[in-house]
């Protein structure tokens, strides 16, 4: 009998420790999906073959080398707040956060791309060229309950257990005029839902993009790029807010051709447009920031290329309709900025699809 009470006293002393792990524990451990979500967030673009005009050398950068323990200097940046930590340093507008880093961004993509794959993710999309990774879907394994019996079966119970959410992340080294580099972080998810009211099926849908979890991947990336836990958090947590948007952003037209108004100037704009874009699910195939355009591949409503069968796998699927060419450009006037669709000649898109791609971004920017 006092042997059973004391089994049964080890076993409650296991059950609490547990659960007291769970509670302290990391909040994030991503393990990327053995088969993820097929729903793609519209509007449908299709990665191309790039070119290596921009090609990055790839050397990488000993975070050993960097000094990390210097004090926090805030900029004085108008409405854009920092908080730096070496050459690191967090940057704010609004509920927007991305680093700036006092080095080239060739200096810094093999750190990046490090920093994903040690985090649980593998990168289904890695494009120096243009300054963008992307991690396959993924699923936050700490979400799941760290209950006595799966702590004790482990990973022979892993299979068993599912979120029912899935996450990817888009990084973009974006190259500064002065030598420097910004670095974004956007997150897309998505979750699992019944189709049909017996509850028999499910089928994968979006769900909104996480802040808070952008905020903390880049804090993370802060650490790896030089920065002390302890600073990082602080960074993280201190930057002061900037002054918030006066007017969401809103449909009208112009010329006959429907556009996108923000009452912002270029500088903001540019940023909040390759936010939406990021977040959205576009390709961005190339851009040029001094021309204020964002060239992206679309597929049309309808015309989506499908999975193809396995002849099609082999001897190629000539049938599948080419994704069209766009452009996004931005052209700004003191603190107003108009967003336009053009076609891949430079003249007005369709107005169907122009419309269709400006109302995407003006959802995300509301």
């Amino acid at each position: 009998m006092k042997f059973a009470t004391a089994r049964l006293g080890l076993l409650l002393l296991a059950m609490a420790l547990s659960a007291c792990a769970a509670l302290e524990g990391d909040k994030i451990d991503y393990k990327s999906a053995a088969k993820g979500p097929t729903l793609e967030v519209p509007p449908d673009l299709t990665q191309l073959a790039r070119d290596s005009r921009y090609a990055m050398a790839g050397e990488s950068v000993s975070a050993t080398a960097l000094q990390a323990g210097q004090a926090a200097q805030p900029a004085n940046l108008g409405k854009v707040a920092a908080l730096a930590q070496g050459d690191v340093r967090i940057e704010r507008a609004g509920s927007q956060r991305w680093l700036v880093i006092d080095r080239p961004a060739d200096k810094l993509w093999e750190p990046v791309r490090d920093f994903w794959q040690d985090s649980g993710f593998t990168l289904a999309r890695t494009e120096p060229d243009l300054g963008i990774m992307e991690t396959d879907w993924a699923e936050n394994r700490a979400k799941l309950p760290q209950d006595f019996i799966r702590s004790a079966l482990g990973s022979l119970l892993d299979s068993l257990y599912s979120t029912g959410e899935r996450d990817k992340f888009r990084t973009r080294l974006e190259r500064k005029a002065d030598g420097g580099t910004e670095i974004y972080v956007t997150h897309r998810g998505m979750v699992e839902v019944y189709s049909n009211s017996t509850k028999d099926s499910t089928m994968w849908q979006p769900r909104p993009s996480d802040p808070e979890l952008e905020t903390e991947f880049l804090r993370r990336l802060m650490v790896r790029l030089g920065a002390s836990e302890e600073q990082s958090k602080t960074a993280a947590a201190s930057a002061p807010a900037a002054a918030a948007r006066t007017q969401a952003a809103r449909m009208t037209n112009a010329n006959g051709q429907p556009v996108l108004q923000l009452d912002e100037g270029f500088e903001r704009a540019w940023r909040l447009v390759g936010l939406a874009l990021d977040r959205t699910g576009f390709t961005v195939e190339d851009r040029n920031r001094d021309e204020g355009a964002y060239f992206v591949r679309y597929v049309a409503p309808g015309t989506e290329k499908k999975e193809p069968g396995f002849f099609g796998k082999l001897f190629g699927d000539s049938a599948a309709t080419p994704p069209l060419k766009y452009r996004i450009v931005l052209r700004s006037q003191g603190t107003s900025t108009t967003i336009s669709v053009l076609d891949e000649a430079g003249a007005a898109a369709a107005p169907a699809n122009a419309e269709r791609i400006v109302r995407v971004l003006a959802d995300e920017l509301k």
